[in-house]
């Protein structure tokens, strides 16, 4: 493909730097990049990535718009609300970057779709805000063979890390979901809307980085930070030979549909 006048306008400030250039931002624009969940981390991951020029985003989530996301979920606006989520991004992204294909899926994964749905991308991010969906985007692309973005957050925190085939997989660092009462999710201890920026933008970036085939993804790494001291750091991980789904031996060969495990954050008398 050969960029136009437009285009090397737009992406002008990529192609000034000598590990993108003309030929990786055409990398770029035939990639596809595909994005479960559009609330706080999906939100500036799909605004990243299509003002970066991804040829065709998908964009799966199957809620609408509530006040409550507008606080971090930065694609929705107040006319949004009651507006399905994929519909809205999809809507903003046009309006960024026409050069986007965007494919919507107002669903939820499950694993009679999930392999189906990733089957057509180059690379996998996971901005859901819970545990059964992330072990089953873990699952399905370890056997599918597709490398993904893992982020999650929390109040103050968030945390990463990028799976490519053969290197460390979020089972191998956290074997299963877990128990109830362990974890409380972002609608039951809240979470600082700027945390979703600052790790979607880490998670688009990793992605684009892989598109490109340039610099050092987060693989076998888990960065994690703490926005309330701003303090970041990396942990080293390493491939489990003994991981369910990635190991030598592997049990889980099918995928299943996990119950999310409810937190009851309420005092007990």
């Amino acid at each position: 493909m050969s960029l136009t006048e437009e285009q090397i306008e737009r992406y002008s400030r990529h192609i000034l730097l000598k590990d993108v250039g003309v030929s990786g931002q055409e990398k770029i624009l035939k990639g596809k990049v595909l994005i479960i969940g559009a609330g706080g981390l999906g939100a500036p991951i799909a605004l990243y990535l299509a003002a970066a020029g991804v040829g065709t985003l998908g964009i799966v989530d199957g809620d609408v718009v509530d006040f409550s996301n507008l606080q971090r979920q930065v694609i929705h606006f107040t006319a949004d609300v009651n507006k399905e989520k994929v519909l809205s991004a999809k809507e903003k992204i046009a309006q960024i970057n026409p050069d986007v294909k965007v494919v919507t899926y107002k669903k939820r994964v499950t694993a009679a779709n999930i392999l189906e749905i990733i089957n057509d991308y180059d690379f996998i991010i996971d901005g859901t805000d819970n545990f059964p969906a992330k072990f089953l985007i873990n699952d399905a692309c370890v056997m599918a063979k597709k490398p993904f973005s893992h982020g999650g957050i929390l109040r103050f925190d968030g945390q990463t890390m990028t799976y490519t085939p053969g290197n460390a997989c979020y089972r191998c660092v956290f074997n299963s979901p877990p128990p109830k009462n362990a974890v409380p999710s972002c609608s039951q201890a809240g979470v600082l809307g700027a945390i979703a920026g600052m790790l979607g933008t880490i998670q688009a970036a990793e992605a684009l980085k892989y598109l490109l085939g340039k610099g050092e993804l987060l693989t076998n790494k888990l960065l994690v930070f703490d926005a309330f001291k701003m303090d970041f750091r990396k942990v080293d991980l390493s491939h489990n030979t003994n991981c369910p789904v990635c190991g030598r031996e592997p049990t889980i060969k099918e995928l299943k549909d996990y119950e999310q495990p409810v937190c009851d954050l309420r005092k007990k008398n």
